[in-house]
């Protein structure tokens, strides 16, 4: 990395990232626009960028669209030359129909959200454990989704098909059914339609057990990795390498960036939300947030509400007091998100214990 003196006016960056170039602009301590440039989105570009925005001056912070896609790579340059990187959203709908749209606009509205303080987010690390746990869950949610389609194709096939090979394996429990299927002999002749549907049958099959072993190595390789990044997790009661890699993938390899559990929170989407109005107050369940991590939170609640007697005492004692139960699963989910943002952020040996359910109110 080049190492330059950075003398003069004090400077911040606004990057607009694309996919094969990137628009960068500065502005100076007041908000001026002072020049923007774009440049290719190479290793040689990221540099480049860094040493042009230099040269107006001390480099404050950039603002960068995108940290988590185009921008990713950029994000990790400019952090590993000392750069403050801000996570950046791009423009609301409001903004872009008042001032416009184009690659300059938004390069310097990037750096104008940084220079104002709207724009606070610390983006993802992506450089870790964490990331790794991350892109291999790409996979394994791909090979779920892919044999779910499987079998819901196999049962579609076998509603119409002939009832010489319907009532061969009717009853047949999913791992059975997919076993026999699997050893159909079609024969040569696919212009009958009973050869025609075993084949067919024959192959959703095979591909239905090709993607159970992929599943079944991916599952190998995931679970290690987040045992490794993060054991007190998976003490949690109801947590398991399922739901602790997608809370992982959500918290990103640096969790210290959420200053409180109460950002967590948000980020997950379980922060409650007021709902009162007049003499009744209330809160409601909070729709925004990354789904996924709220996901992974409500099957955790799930598990708990049957499992764990310490839930289930709760919950009683919260419809007596006359709670409907999306509430009372509003509340444990908050709670759940203390107990999963404490353990993303303590020290390996530190103890997570798990505290009374009474704040979860």
């Amino acid at each position: 990395m080049t190492s330059m003196t950075h003398d003069g006016p004090q400077i911040t960056g606004g990057v607009d990232t694309h996919g094969l170039t990137h628009h960068a602009a500065v502005i100076d301590a007041v908000g001026r626009h002072l020049a923007d440039r774009e440049f290719p989105a190479t290793i040689r570009g990221y540099r480049d960028l860094l040493d042009w925005m230099r040269t107006h001056g001390t480099l404050a912070a950039v603002g960068v669209e995108g940290t988590g896609a185009y921008g990713a790579e950029l994000a990790r340059v400019l952090t590993a030359a000392g750069v403050t990187v801000v996570d950046v959203d791009r423009p609301d709908r409001k903004t872009r129909r008042m001032k416009g749209k184009s690659d300059p606009i938004d390069a310097y509205a990037a750096a104008t959200a940084v220079l104002s303080g709207r724009a606070t987010g610390v983006p993802k690390s992506r450089d870790g454990v964490v990331e790794a746990v991350r892109v291999l869950r790409i996979a394994r949610r791909s090979a779920v989704k892919a044999r779910t389609q499987a079998m819901n194709q196999i049962r579609n096939l076998l509603v119409p098909a002939p009832a010489m090979l319907r009532e061969h394996v009717t009853g047949l429990e999913r791992a059975v059914l997919i076993r026999t299927l699997a050893r159909l002999r079609p024969g040569d002749d696919l212009s009958r339609p009973l050869a025609a549907t075993r084949a067919s049958l024959r192959r959703l099959a095979r591909r239905h057990q090709a993607l159970d072993e992929e599943i079944t190595v991916l599952d190998a390789e995931i679970g290690p990795l987040v045992k490794q990044a993060a054991p007190a997790l998976l003490q949690l009661f109801g947590v398991g390498p399922e739901t602790a890699g997608q809370l992982l993938a959500s918290a990103g390899d640096n969790p210290e960036r959420m200053r409180s559990e109460g950002a967590f929170a948000h980020l997950a989407g379980v922060a409650p939300i007021p709902a009162s109005s007049d003499r009744t107050h209330r809160h409601r369940l909070n729709r925004g947030g990354d789904r996924a991590a709220n996901n992974a939170l409500h099957t955790i609640v799930l598990t708990r509400m049957r499992f764990d007697e310490r839930t289930r005492d709760y919950v009683e004692r919260r419809t007596k007091e006359g709670l409907n139960k999306k509430d009372i699963m509003r509340c444990l989910k908050r709670f759940v998100a203390r107990e999963v943002y404490r353990a993303l952020t303590s020290t390996p040996t530190e103890p997570i214990t798990q505290t009374d359910l009474t704040p979860a109110a």
